[in-house]
């Protein structure tokens, strides 16, 4: 690649002869957008992760777009135009399943000042310095320094093919370091806590360092994610191990204390050497979802989420047996209440993802009972694969010769059943001489 060189915080201009991008590997559908911004008289660069991409040689995941129009100006410009976000107002430009993301460039806000004498609807920033409201328009210039990270802050210019940098963000691309933008990165973070997931999963994902300023306040300021909304963090949560790189920004995550707060039943749990039941699963499960992202294999968050939180499960529901003297079934009944909802309180997963949780968890007594079902009907259940590969987990990480012996047995049924059309997974040789007597609905771990 080659890249003229660029001053940190100077504006430097590559021409199209001294950079890597070409109009062939951009979306027909951003260069509509671009074109016809740039026909009607408005400034329009892509911008962002795209451009980014594009540098590294990695084919982008979408297209985004920067101009100096403002939204109703688009809206009125694009028929297929839709007016989204409260905080700072965007413009979708949908061409069937693809949306091109249009912003206008942000300008300055006056911070702090902006509050005084105003009521609380009408506040700019929260008391910890989160922007409540961004709709403040500005120059190309002012848009870059708004921006997060540097890498993030590249512009290419489609009226001649030329490459914007006003942060220094071609130098740290070049050196593999992820560096918030501004001299305060610990204003940057209370403007948008979400800004410290973003700078772990972009470290995690283009494998970059994070740089000393960027990364020493997360530690601090980790507790700033209780003020994000839980549906806000649960997209990020799928965005941090739903794309690939999961394993390293698990380890990230953990490393600036991010994760207990996505997670707090499960951070409870983890120990200094990293070799309980509950870390080898998560290690595990993640793992295997990168593997199968990679090879374009879809990946389901239900499984995700019920694997991880499996162990945090039958640790509640032991608690709850010998507190109120439950039986199995109805300690386990209730654990999967308190479980998910605890965790909806930080990750708020859709109704629908927590439906196929629970079927996941009831499916493991299923399996158990062997002897007690109909296997034609167990097998044909909607969640029965999911829950397959979860018994196989538990039985790798537990090395329980029940449970090896269970997911061997069950492996043996679906291949006899002459109606199924599941794919067997990869499964640990299993001493068939093993007797498997009656699992036990929820195992007494002292220490998971």
């Amino acid at each position: 690649m080659s890249i003229t060189s660029a001053k940190r915080h100077t504006f430097t201009i590559i021409p199209r002869n001294q950079h890597p991008i070409s109009r062939k590997k951009i979306s027909e559908n951003a260069l509509k957008v671009l074109y016809r911004l740039n026909k009607a008289g408005y400034e329009a660069y892509l911008v962002g992760g795209g451009v980014r991409d594009l540098l590294l040689g990695k084919t982008p995941k979408d297209f985004d777009v920067t101009t100096n129009a403002t939204p109703e100006q688009m809206r009125k410009l694009f028929r297929n135009c839709r007016l989204v976000g409260r905080r700072f107002r965007l413009a979708h430009i949908i061409f069937g399943p693809e949306i091109i993301e249009v912003s206008t460039f942000r300008g300055h806000y006056q911070g702090l000042e902006a509050n005084k004498n105003k009521v609380e609807s009408d506040l700019i920033t929260s008391h910890d310095g989160m922007l409540l409201r961004d709709n403040n328009f500005g120059s190309i210039e002012e848009d870059a320094q708004r921006r997060d990270y540097s890498v993030n802050s590249l512009y290419y210019n489609i009226s001649d093919c030329t490459l914007h940098d006003y942060t220094g963000g071609l130098k740290d691309l070049q050196e593999g370091t992820i560096r918030l933008i501004g001299e305060e990165p610990e204003k940057r973070y209370r403007e948008d806590p979400v800004r410290m997931l973003r700078a772990v999963r972009f470290a995690a994902k283009l494998n970059m360092t994070l740089s000393k300023k960027t990364a020493e306040p997360l530690s601090r300021l980790a507790a700033l994610l209780k003020n994000i909304p839980p549906v806000r963090l649960f997209k990020e949560a799928l965005k941090l191990l739903q794309v690939g790189y999961a394993t390293a920004t698990y380890r990230l995550l953990c490393k600036y204390h991010l994760f207990q707060h996505l997670f707090p039943l499960i951070s409870c749990h983890l120990t200094e050497d990293g070799n309980s039941y509950i870390e080898q699963m998560i290690n595990r499960v993640l793992y295997n979802t990168d593997q199968l992202l990679r090879n374009d294999t879809q990946v389901n968050p239900a499984f995700l989420f019920a694997s991880m939180l499996w162990y945090p499960l039958l640790l509640h529901a032991n608690t709850l047996m010998k507190k109120k003297h439950l039986s199995y079934f109805d300690a386990f009944s209730l654990a999967i209440n308190d479980v998910l909802q605890e965790q909806c309180r930080t990750l708020a997963i859709p109704k629908k993802i927590t439906n196929l949780i629970r079927e996941m968890w009831y499916f493991q007594t299923r399996l158990s009972h062997r002897h007690n079902v109909c296997i034609h009907t167990v097998i044909e259940g909607t969640e029965f694969h999911s829950a397959y590969n979860l018994l196989i987990l538990r039985a790798e990480i537990e090395n329980n010769s029940e449970l090896l012996v269970l997911s061997h047995w069950w492996k043996k049924r679906i291949l006899i059943d002459p109606s199924n059309k599941i794919t067997i997974p990869t499964i640990l040789n299993c001493n068939e001489d093993l007797i498997c007597s009656h699992s036990r609905l929820i195992p007494h771990y002292d220490s998971i």
